[in-house]
Order: structure tokens, then sequence, then C-alpha cells
């Protein structure tokens, strides 16, 4: 990995097919993917991790701000609000890749529920010459929650589907997931802290898990992606099953209340 300027970060990684098929477990798919295969969109999730040491990391598991490239924004709380993608061309497995990540805005405003951050980050994957996804990775952060206040009513999901699935979700499927991003987020994996420090019900239902599922529903039932946006409304808990819904090219994540978990548009 190379931080070659101030703004942007470069990274390489061979995308090795093994760890492809560890997603096809966690995804109950009994496909493999052998060297020279075509990857379902998102799947470069699965690549390019970024360790860092104990002393580097914040509280909530993730590098802290301020060491790498996602400035100090003085708020504890990360959230990956949602993000876009666009779909140039697959990424081959067995193949070495590039990855180059700058930030395209960092700001701070006042909310209803108090300060809040946003930050973009823009990565570009490339094989060889070809430039294959660009992704646009939208990111909150925020103060913790306080005990007397209240909290936002999530939006009602449609009812109006063309098709959904069903998808359950336990601790152990989250810490897989987790452990094959690379992704230390307690939120995910460790309950007193979700529960104690964060002020959530239960475990966090990965969004770009969420994202993931809808990105191949979408594929399924649409056909070869070339772009995909998401956002992310209201948690889902780890002991709730999810409702994935699709009418035309809109899809969204329905919990169990009936509430929106998540809204996302594909494009074929």
């Amino acid at each position: 990995m190379d931080n070659d300027s101030a703004s942007t970060f470069r990274q390489s990684d061979r995308i090795d097919p093994a760890r492809a098929n560890a997603m096809q477990a966690i995804l109950n798919n009994q496909s493999l993917f052998e060297a020279g295969d075509a990857l379902p969109p998102f799947f470069h999730q699965l690549y390019f991790w970024e360790p860092r040491p104990p002393e580097e990391l914040g509280r909530d598991g993730h590098p802290r701000t301020g060491v790498g490239l996602i400035p100090d924004m003085g708020l504890p709380r990360r959230m990956w609000a949602g993000g876009r993608l666009a779909f140039r061309a697959p990424l081959i497995a067995g193949r070495p890749a590039e990855k180059s990540s700058t930030v395209e805005s960092a700001t701070r405003k006042d909310g209803r529920t108090g300060p809040l951050a946003f930050v973009t980050l823009r990565h570009d994957i490339h094989q060889g010459d070809n430039l294959c996804i660009t992704e646009w990775q939208d990111l909150v952060y925020r103060e913790d929650p306080s005990p007397d206040q209240p909290q936002p009513k999530p939006p009602l999901a449609p009812t109006d589907e063309e098709s959904r699935q069903t998808e359950s979700f336990d601790t152990t499927r989250l810490f897989r997931y987790s452990a094959l991003t690379f992704n230390g987020h307690r939120i995910h994996y460790d309950l007193d802290y979700a529960r104690d420090v964060e002020g959530y019900a239960g475990l966090i239902v990965h969004g770009p898990l969420l994202a993931q599922l809808l990105m191949l529903m979408a594929t399924e039932e649409l056909g070869p992606l070339t772009a995909f946006s998401f956002r992310a409304t209201s948690p889902l808990m780890h002991f709730e099953t999810a409702t994935l819904c699709r009418k035309g090219h809109r899809l969204w994540v329905r919990g169990p209340d009936g509430r929106q978990c998540m809204q996302a548009e594909a494009t074929a």
C-alpha cells in the first residue's frame, strides 16, 4: 500500500478466487470461482484490506480518523450511510488489481440530533489498463446517543414489490462477513459494545452486506449491472429477518415491522 500524497491512498491486491469462494459460503451459494472467472458486482469489498496496528484503531475497531485518509472529525460514531457504484468491466479472479482512494468531500454540520460529519470517499479499481469499478462511499460520523434523546422514526417500506426474497442473519454470519472483509467495527460482533456504547438493540447487519444481497438480486432479475446506488435508512438487527424487494429498477430492504432499512436503484 502507498499513501503518495495527502489525498490519495493506493493499494494492490491479487484477486484470490479462494476469498470469493469464502464469500459464496456466506451467501449460501454452492457455485465456486476459478482463476479467470468474472466476479459478481461488489465482490471487490473482499479485497484491498487495510490492516492497522492496535494503536491506530479507534474505540469502535475501525482505523482511527486522522491516521489514514479520513480526517479527524471529532465525532466517535461511524456509519456507512450509502454509496454509488459504476461497473465498467468485471473484476477477474486470479489477476492483480490496483485501488486508488481519495477523499472527495468532508464537511461538518449541525443536525436535529446534534453535530454530524459527512465524508465521501472515491475508489477507482483497475486491472491492467482497464478501469473496472468506480465507487463513492458515503460515511456519517455522529455523537454518542443520549439516553433521554428520542429515536428518529424510520420510514415505512413500500409493499408493492414485484419480487421478494427473505434473508436471515445470525452472529456467525455477521462475524464471518466481518472477518472476510477485514471490518473491525464492533457493532457487528460485540453485542455489549453495540448495546451499551452505541445504543443499539442488537448487533447491526452490515450495510454493505445488505447492499451486496440487493445487487445479486438485481443482477439475477435484471441482468448485468452498469450502476448501482444505495442508502441506509434504518439499522437491521442480527435477530431480524429481512425482506429484499424489487419493483422495476428500485430495490429496498424491509424489516419485520415494515420499516425500510435500505433503498437502492440498479441500472442494467
